[in-house]
């Protein structure tokens, strides 16, 4: 402790030389340097909850690792301070200072932020992350949330998901008309014009709704949350590949004024840190995917299985239909949408070469 004052005089010393050698006002980036701020997150998920749960946990240890203490967060689970699907109003209000959701659970609200985490058979995360950090994505996001007080950033990503469990088998597009699914955002809409009935549910009460049978099928993330969430326990039939979340981008949304108060030093850990968030938790979800998949499929109770291509072939006929008329509903959505289905068709021709043909061919 000693040392470490020893060494906070020694650049407190050589801040105020600077500042008389340039002639400035030593005594206000003297204050500002030593401002310290209390912020709460609400999010969307269970406290706790791993990957989802940890990623707002994880950002809040190292953004005040990284501060030196300046800047202290409070994480709050789902439910906890406010309910799971509220954060975006709950930090647009400024009622906490931020939040970490996924965008598509504000359909309904600013129908365009599902651009920016899932779109049927759209981008993967890696390529959302391109767009995002060097295709323009940011810039088209920051400014759709301005309106309503609210500074983004991708958090994570969880990669392509699955399907979903389902309580009956798939064999042909028929066997979705009458079903109950638990899937949000566009994915939820394409059920529904398949014949289904999509309902929109928090991940903690999904298990108890998938095993009294409320529902008969539920997408959530990849065996990593599922076998977390023992899905596997309440239906047996294990659906790939997820058309519905291809790479589901997560958000870290800050109040506009509380993010306008931080000094530039903050900022740049909070901006830094939610990337560093996003390689983590990609990294956290590729190893924790493999390692429960692998359990999964010794389950003997368990049956995995692809969906058929007549039905995928469907879902992406109608997925298409869905989108188009959002894009000419909304013109937001018709800004955002443009950008985005341009930077796919640029990106796709490469991962069709790269990424796609060496796993077709590994």
């Amino acid at each position: 402790m000693k040392r470490r004052q020893f060494v906070g005089g020694l650049a407190a010393a050589a801040t105020l030389s600077a500042c008389a050698k340039n002639d400035t006002d030593c005594n206000v980036g003297a204050a500002a340097s030593q401002e310290t701020f209390e912020w709460s997150c609400v999010t969307s998920w269970p406290p706790k909850f791993p990957g989802l749960g940890m990623a707002p946990e994880n950002l809040a240890t190292r953004v005040e690792k990284a501060s030196a203490g300046r800047l202290k967060i409070k994480v709050y689970g789902a439910g906890e301070l406010v309910p799971a699907f509220e954060v975006f109003d709950a930090v647009s209000r400024g009622t906490v200072e931020m939040g970490h959701d996924a965008s598509y659970y504000h359909k309904g609200k600013v129908d365009a932020a599902q651009f920016f985490a899932a779109i049927p058979f759209g981008m993967t995360n890696l390529e959302l992350n391109g767009w995002l950090y060097y295709g323009g994505g940011m810039a088209l996001w920051r400014e759709l949330y301005a309106p309503f007080g609210l500074v983004p950033f991708p958090t994570g990503n969880t990669g392509v998901q699955m399907g979903g469990w389902f309580n009956k088998e798939i064999n042909t597009a028929d066997d979705l008309k009458g079903l109950k699914m638990r899937i949000p955002g566009l994915g939820g809409e394409v059920l529904r014009r398949a014949g289904g009935t999509p309902v929109t549910l928090p991940g903690s009460e999904i298990f108890t709704a998938l095993q009294t049978g409320s529902i008969d099928a539920t997408e959530w993330v990849g065996p990593y949350n599922d076998a977390s969430f023992g899905l596997h326990k309440a239906a047996r039939y294990y659906y790939y590949p997820g058309w519905q979340e291809p790479g589901p981008g997560l958000e870290t949304i800050i109040n506009a004024d509380a993010w306008n108060s931080l000094p530039a030093d903050l900022q740049e850990i909070v901006s830094t840190t939610c990337q560093a968030i996003t390689t983590d938790m990609a990294a956290e979800y590729t190893n924790g995917n493999a390692m429960s998949l692998q359990q999964l499929k010794n389950d003997p109770n368990v049956e995995l299985r692809r969906f058929p291509t007549a039905v995928i072939d469907l879902l992406r006929s109608i997925a298409q239909d869905v989108v188009e008329e959002l894009m000419a509903a909304d013109p937001a959505a018709a800004k955002i949408g443009k950008a985005y289905f341009e930077y796919l068709d640029v990106v796709a021709a490469n991962s069709r070469i790269a990424e796609q043909a060496y796993l077709s061919t590994r």
